[in-house]
């Protein structure tokens, strides 16, 4: 805030006396009133923002989303201090933390998980909430639609439209007549949603899928291995829960020679085979600059459309190919950026 100061010059005035024996009139000279010139005005303040960022886990994907946001506020030379909270896998501490926020008097919330953007939107109607990571805002309740969000809420999605699509064609080009498995945990939003685009997908195909749903990431490895006999391909979505247990996972596709196709370029990063990859940091940076606009003043969250990722890229692991039993397809080298990782 401006802090303006009023200065009043002031003059004193010598007082008129006659002498006692000349009769002569002298008068003191008056003091020269002060001048303000050449003086600055007091610098403006600088605001400091106060950010909750939070996240359902801690995993390389929301993580990178999270420093891309942090990097769109550096970017756009704005001060802020950040209260960032993890739910550790927890949906309990969800509410808590966005309680917390509320309390807080946060001048925005960021949110990193369709679980944490639901907390913070039961939680406030006044505070502005930009998200990253959801995948679908529309299912979740979040928005009405991605062109109509709300009246304190929006942000960027992770899942591109045609990622499903393009994942199921990629599974029934290469492994036609497979049995697919997918672990999910039920109680994401996301992952439901996710679920069902897949069986929409495979509709008409070859394929078969065979489901398998868990509560926490210790429990990955298990309905993995309970699986293994029977699918061909694991298929994993962007289910934080089961990217948290994705070690686990890689570990029985390894053993099993079974390809692991993932949601993301992180988990392809830890040993999946094949995704059409979407950039988390991308994503997070995106969504920080719309709050920026939003801090600045420039827009309320409600003139904001969602927005969904830039175009997929096929992403393709020869490392994890030889690990997993896959025939190398010389097409790939062509059509896929591939990494040897």
């Amino acid at each position: 805030m401006k802090k303006w100061m009023k200065f009043v010059g002031t003059a004193a005035v010598g007082l008129m006396a006659l002498t006692a024996c000349g009769g002569q009139q002298s008068s003191a000279p008056a003091e020269p009133e002060e001048s303000n010139a050449g003086e600055e005005a007091p610098a403006e303040e600088e605001i400091t923002f106060k950010i909750g960022a939070t996240q359902i886990v801690e995993h390389p994907s929301l993580d990178a989303a999270y420093e891309g946001f942090q990097k769109a506020l550096e970017d756009a030379g704005l001060s802020v201090s950040y209260d960032f909270q993890s739910a550790q896998g927890d949906q309990n501490n969800v509410h808590t933390i966005a309680n917390n926020f509320v309390a807080n008097n946060v001048d925005l919330i960021f949110t990193n998980s369709t679980v944490s953007t639901l907390g913070a939107l039961n939680a406030t109607n006044e505070i502005p909430i930009v998200f990253a990571s959801v995948s679908d805002p529309v299912a979740a309740g979040l928005v009405t639609a991605l062109d109509e969000p709300g009246e304190n809420i929006t942000g960027v999605i992770d899942l591109h439209p045609e990622f499903t699509q393009k994942t199921v064609q990629f599974i029934e080009e290469h492994f036609e007549g497979a049995t697919v498995g997918i672990i999910i945990d039920s109680g994401e939003q996301n992952s439901i949603a996710q679920l069902e685009a897949v069986k929409a997908a495979m509709e008409g195909t070859s394929l078969t899928l065979v489901e398998r749903s868990v509560d926490s990431s210790a429990v990955v490895a298990e309905a993995a291995r309970s699986l293994a006999d029977r699918v061909d391909v694991f298929l994993m979505t962007t289910d934080n829960t089961v990217v948290q247990g994705l070690g686990a996972l890689v570990g029985v596709a390894n053993d099993y020679d079974i390809p692991l196709i993932v949601g993301d370029p992180e988990s392809l990063e830890g040993g999946g085979f094949a995704t059409y990859g979407v950039d988390f940091f991308s994503i997070g940076y995106r969504a920080g600059e719309m709050a920026v606009q939003i801090l600045k003043g420039e827009k309320v969250p409600s003139e904001i459309n969602v927005e969904i990722p830039p175009e997929l890229t096929l992403l393709i692991n020869k490392k994890a190919a030889e690990e997993q039993g896959v025939e190398w397809n010389d097409q790939w080298e062509e059509t896929a950026e591939v990494i040897n990782n």
